[in-house]
This record gives structure tokens, sequence and C-alpha cells, in this order.
């Protein structure tokens, strides 16, 4: 398998409505904001009471200016819906721990991650992550699909703040683990969303990150992807490296993470023990722990 060549290290460059005020957090503490017995230290990631609420128009049409020219202020304020996606979330996660986070569809898990990775600013509240944060967030994204893979790993490392020589030392090993063969020279268009969750699993572990942030990545791929993927994860938890990791699969959250966070409606309703806390969640669903539902809640 080639390295990088100079010539397409230099070529590939950095890849490239918001929250609203809430309305008052609530007084009683967030059950979240508790750490963990026996953890020292500063707190990898660190939030504050944070809010996120979006405003939604109830007409497509709100956004023209020929809507807002010929509808009074007080009806054009009727016709937005906001959807609070967190409220008042609390918690510090610990250098070197695994939180999982589970939650119905809606929970605001996903909300929750981007707001970690600073691609969603919080409508009010304080988040601070002390180290590199690297992200897994959904299938592809970050990616240029008109690239090759090899060209979308320089892509990658250059947003993880990398340089060029640090990408090329790092890239044999990415296109190993990643495994795409001559697939690693084709545009990523042509990939199937298994290729497409390896090369990104590929390249934001091996961007030694100080915070790995996981979405539901792991449910893209085959068996073989994810056992060499618990095998990583557990490869940065021995690096003392911190990982987010949100998953629908119970068993996957017991099994990897030492820690686990359920929201509900964008609120914390529990933390703690991952098999405490994944029992409840199953209690509160209203369903058996078979093997339907250990792989998706």
């Amino acid at each position: 398998m080639s390295s990088l060549s100079a010539s397409e290290l230099s070529a590939a460059g950095p890849s490239a409505a918001g929250p609203s005020a809430p309305g008052a957090a609530p007084a009683d503490r967030d059950p979240g904001a508790a750490p963990r017995p026996g953890r020292k230290g500063t707190p990898a990631v660190q939030i504050r009471d944070v809010h996120i609420t979006y405003r939604i128009p109830r007409d497509p049409r709100a956004n023209t200016l020929r809507y807002r020219l010929t509808r009074p202020a007080q009806r054009r304020r009727e016709l937005v819906r906001e959807v609070r996606a967190l409220r008042g979330v609390s918690l510090d996660v610990p250098h070197g721990s695994v939180l999982g986070v589970v939650g119905a569809n809606g929970a605001g898990k996903s909300t929750l991650m981007r707001a970690v990775a600073g691609i969603l600013p919080p409508s009010a509240g304080e988040i601070e992550v002390h180290g590199r944060i690297s992200t897994l967030l959904a299938l592809g994204v970050g990616f240029n699909g008109n690239l090759s893979g090899r060209e979308n790993v320089v892509l990658g490392g250059l947003a993880a703040g990398l340089s060029r020589r640090q990408i090329a030392e790092r890239y044999e090993r990415i296109a190993a683990w990643a495994d795409l063969g001559d697939f690693i020279d084709m545009p990523m268009k042509t990939y199937s969303s298994g290729m497409y969750g390896r090369l990104a699993f590929a390249v934001s572990t091996h961007m030694e990150p100080d915070v790995l942030l996981i979405d539901e990545a792991l449910s893209a791929g085959d068996a073989k992807f994810k056992r060499k993927s618990y095998d990583k994860i557990r490869e940065l938890v021995d690096q003392a490296r911190t990982i987010l990791l949100v998953s629908h699969a119970v068993g996957t959250i017991r099994d990897l993470c030492d820690d686990c966070l359920w929201l509900h409606q964008g609120r914390v309703m529990m933390r703690g023990d991952p098999e405490e806390v994944t029992a409840a969640y199953i209690r509160f669903q209203d369903v058996g722990e078979d093997a339907v539902v250990m792989e998706d809640v």
C-alpha cells in the first residue's frame, strides 16, 4: 500500500438558523452534574446548565422578505414553534472514562454530541472541553464524496488540527485499519455505507484524540468491523482517552462503558452504572431484555 505523496498532501485543503435563548432553567440540581466517586482532577468535558432551543417556522414562507414585510410582528411570532432539544443538562466527564448515552429518538443525544463538538452553540449554559477532540457523529460527515478515500484522510486530519507531516505519518495505519484495498484511491461516493463507516472510524480514532465523540457510528458495519472497533476503543481507553458513545445498542453500552447517561426529552433522567441505567431505561421503554432489545432500543 502506497503512502501519501507530497502532491496529494498539498492538493487537499481543510474541509470548509441558530438556536435561540430559552426560558429560565430549572431550579433543581441536574442528576448528571454529580461526578462519579473516585474521579479526581479536572474533567475532560464540563457541561454546565446547557439549553438548546430551535426556532422552527410553522409556515415555510416565513423566512421570505415578502412574508416579513406583509405580516405584523405579533402574527410572525405566532407562526414560530420552539423546540427545546436540551433542557438544563449538566455533567462532568472525567479523563479516561467511557460515557454511554442512551435515550429514545428525539431525546437530545445527537444534539448534545454536536454541542460538545462545537458544531452547535448552546442557547444558554457553558461547555468546556480540555484537549483535542475528534468526532464521528454521522456517516461520512466531513467527507467529500467526489474525492478519494486517500484525499479524505488528509481532509480529516487537517480538520482535526494535524499538520500535513503528522497526517503522512499516520496514513499507513489508517489505511491498514480501514482495509479498503484499491477502493482507497476511488471516489468516496462509490463506497458502501460500511466502507464509509470503516474509513471514518479509522480517521477519527488514529488522530490521537483526547476526547472522542461517537454517535451511532458502530451500527453501520459488519461483525468484523464491530470487533475491530471495540478493540480500538479499548485501546484508546487504556491510553486514558475520554470517549462519549451514543448508541441504541444496550449491549454495546454495557460492554464498553464505565458510566452511562440517560436522556429523555432533553433532560437527564439518570446517570450512573451502565447496568443500572440501561435496566431502568429498558423498563421505562416497557420492553424486555431479549436479543433484539439488547442490540437496538
